[in-house]
This record gives C-alpha cells, sequence and structure tokens, in this order.
C-alpha cells in the first residue's frame, strides 16, 4: 500500500481499489512518467504530448491522476484529470489509456470510477467533464457507462471545433466535450 493510498479514508479506500483482478489503483509519481507516455503512444487514439509534459502531470497533478498498476508494480494504464480553477466542482479528465495487454477486462471504467472517487476525497465534485473526437468510440462508451453507473446525465457540445486547431499539425477532428453530472456524493 503507498502513502496515498493510506490517506483514503477507509470507506473511500474499498471503492478507490475496486480493479480487475490483479491490479491496484495507485497515484502516479514522477518515475511513472515515461511508462505513461508510451501507453498514450502506444494508444494510437491520444493527442501525444511530450514526454516532459507527462513527468510533469505526475509531478503537479498527482492528486487528481491515478495509475492501475499490475503485480509487478508496473503501470497497466492511467488517467489524468485536474480540477477546474474557474469550476472547483468539475472534475477534468484530460486523457485515458491502457496498455494493450490489459484491455478488454473493464480497467479503462474502474480508472475513471477510482479516479473521480480519490479526487471527491474531501471536496464536492458536482461534474465530470472529458473530450472525445468522434472517431473515438471506446472513450464514448467508457464514459456514457461511466454516466449510466452513477446515474448522471451526459450533455454533449463542441468545445473546440477542428477550424481552431493549427492547420499546420496534420488537421484535427473536433474534441467534443462531455458533461456528465450531477455526480453523486461520495
Amino acid at each position: 500500500m503507498t502513502a496515498a493510498q493510506a490517506d483514503l479514508p477507509t470507506d473511500l479506500h474499498a471503492q478507490f481499489l475496486e480493479m480487475p483482478e490483479g491490479l491496484r489503483l495507485d497515484t502516479p509519481g514522477v518515475a511513472d512518467g515515461a511508462s505513461i507516455w508510451r501507453i498514450a503512444r502506444d494508444s494510437k487514439v491520444l493527442d501525444l504530448n511530450s514526454s516532459y509534459s507527462y513527468l510533469l502531470w505526475c509531478r503537479d497533478f498527482a492528486a487528481t491522476s491515478a495509475v492501475a498498476r499490475d503485480a509487478d508494480g508496473q503501470v497497466a494504464g492511467f488517467v489524468t484529470g485536474y480540477v477546474r480553477p474557474d469550476r472547483p466542482h468539475t472534475l477534468v479528465v484530460w486523457q485515458l489509456a491502457v496498455d494493450h495487454g490489459h484491455r478488454g477486462r473493464g480497467l479503462a471504467g474502474a480508472l475513471v470510477d477510482g479516479l473521480v472517487a480519490k479526487a471527491a476525497a474531501g471536496r464536492e465534485l458536482t461534474t465530470l467533464e472529458t473530450t472525445i473526437t468522434p472517431d473515438n468510440g471506446a472513450s464514448e462508451r467508457v464514459f456514457t457507462s461511466f454516466a449510466r453507473r452513477h446515474g448522471a446525465s451526459v450533455e454533449r457540445t463542441v468545445l473546440f471545433d477542428a477550424g481552431v486547431f493549427p492547420q499546420d499539425d496534420g488537421g484535427h477532428e473536433p474534441e467534443v466535450l462531455y458533461t456528465i453530472g450531477p455526480l453523486p456524493r461520495v
């Protein structure tokens, strides 16, 4: 058990650790940045950021991010997020990915459930936001399933139209904002 897991309230601790067999949820550390970058790269779906940004993310946003670890302590999946500065009751999920060898076991949904439970500890969360491109059916299923499990509604609006992305970046699909809420109190 890590220090981060030990800091969770007992009732939240049990909920936070509900993972597919052989995996456990944990708070990322800087040493996980390279693995998270690799999983993001290998997903072939996520916008890949610099390796440096993943190191910073693991340092500065570890409290609102989570990793799943296998029995050897290796990162099997991750979810990164942050609380919106102008909306302190809103958790934004920035990226979510599962390593190829761990897909098909419900890990993505467990990561989102665990992150929301973790982020709700000590603060009131009412809303989850994420953006999904129209071609990412897997993410759409994860987040609409999350909303169903938690009895929340889903509102979809285009947050960033394709035209606002740099044209010399090879083009980008629109990013559709999924606003999920109200979230149940944890």
